[in-house]
């Protein structure tokens, strides 16, 4: 109410006034088809942009084969605690490392929903197929932004990453908010790489790779640490080898990092490896076995 009362006499803005929450996807539904730019920009509500995005993410769009861009994320309370100074680099590397390599190759997998600009005469070819996605019968009300990237990129449009579009969001302050969050992006995850993968013949055989190696990669992980387990209960010998290869792997990660961003608090990201193999390793099983 406050926000409708300050903008709805604006003349800039045209807001839509839903009966009842109808949840996200179809919010958003009812914006795209009501408005008449060629482009639409689509903003979470705890995400301030940069005065300069709109500006950054037009240029990538003026090429009519992209369907669409997104900004760079970082989060807007990374001074709270540990936690969100954790997931503050967490975004950095999903943004410049996923999405900056997966972008090199024109198709950006999941273009995030705090920042990102699609063309509107895409979206509405795609709409119909947005509103009714369903799972094993059952309507689907989570991960939209990866779902109508799938879209885009199933219909032939390339997606794409403009770092230089800087969006902070609020990000979790505390485990039990992130863990629930994390738990709808892996079920969203799991969910729309089963879509995805009909898709990767059709892209660069580094998209294959970097697919096959997000989900696979969190498998072998986890078959390490339980063979691990499995060797001290066993045999009462500690598993060296195993601990020696994910902290070797972890900090030269975190080291090529801290140099790539030219900020030494990188390194401090090693101490999510505890966060990823004692909780988010068995969520992501928790949420494969629950979709």
């Amino acid at each position: 109410r406050p926000v409708h009362e300050a903008f709805a006499r604006d003349p800039r803005f045209n807001i839509i006034l839903l009966p009842h929450n109808v949840g996200k996807r179809k919010a958003q539904i009812a914006a795209i088809r009501r408005s008449a730019g060629d482009f639409v920009l689509n903003v979470d509500s705890d995400t301030i942009l940069a005065s300069d995005v709109i500006t950054k993410l037009v240029p990538k769009m003026q090429d009519p084969a992209v369907g669409a861009a997104m900004g760079q994320l970082t989060a807007s309370n990374r001074s709270d605690s540990w936690l969100t100074r954790l997931i503050d680099m967490e975004y950095w590397l999903a943004c410049n490392e996923e999405r900056a390599a997966q972008a090199r190759f024109g198709a950006v997998m999941c273009c995030c929903g705090p920042c990102a600009m699609y063309r509107r005469s895409a979206l509405v070819m795609l709409l119909d197929q947005y509103e009714s996605q369903y799972f094993r019968g059952k309507p689907s009300d989570f991960g939209e932004d990866r779902h109508l990237t799938i879209l885009m990129l199933k219909a032939g449009f390339r997606t794409e990453y403009v770092p230089s579009a800087i969006a902070a969001t609020v990000v979790p302050n505390r485990l039990g908010p992130y863990l629930r969050q994390q738990l709808r992006w892996a079920r969203s995850t799991f969910r729309d790489t089963l879509l995805g993968l009909r898709l990767l013949p059709g892209l660069n055989r580094f998209l294959t790779l970097d697919v096959v190696g997000q989900n696979l990669g969190p498998l072998l992980l986890a078959l390490s640490v339980l063979t691990a387990l499995a060797q001290l209960a066993l045999t009462g010998t500690a598993p060296w080898w195993t601990g020696l290869m994910i902290v070797g792997m972890t900090m030269i990660r975190c080291t090529v990092v801290a140099f790539r961003a030219r900020q030494l608090r990188f390194l401090g990201f090693s101490l999510h490896t505890f966060i990823n193999i004692f909780l988010l390793l068995p969520l992501k099983a928790y949420a494969l076995c629950t979709l």
